[in-house]
């Protein structure tokens, strides 16, 4: 079966207006319109840096137990999640997995690991 949903768990987390913190997600596959309507919003064309917002907001599809992911809650997140659910994208969408190969500096042994964020990884050796 074609997989086009990933679960993330962000390296620190979302803390909403209550203080909940949120680190479990989902995020879809991007289709072309996810890639091409963005750049009709007026945000993304006074700052081409605004297009990730967008973009994120559009293909996380779940992020705790929040009603909805907007641009909103893309902005609100720190630094490391942001840049953590754009290697996440573009993993996902350029190879179709989110495990990155790895190797034991000390035994050599290859396995993969998940890309599941801080504390949340899982390894298969």
């Amino acid at each position: 079966m074609f997989q086009t949903e990933y679960e993330f768990t962000l390296p620190l987390g979302y803390v909403d207006s209550e203080g909940s913190l949120h680190r479990e997600g989902v995020m879809r596959l991007a289709t072309a319109a996810d890639e091409i309507l963005p750049l009709r919003d007026p945000r993304v064309q006074a700052n081409q840096a605004y297009l990730i917002v967008i973009l994120l907001s559009r293909v996380v599809t779940k992020l705790g137990s929040l009603a909805q992911v907007n641009p909103k809650v893309i902005e609100g997140l720190y630094a490391a999640d942001l840049a953590y659910l754009q290697e996440f994208y573009n993993r996902i969408n350029r190879d179709g997995q989110a495990q990155v190969e790895a190797v034991c500096p000390k035994c050599e042994n290859a396995f993969a690991v998940e890309l599941n964020g801080a504390g949340g990884s899982s390894a298969t050796p």
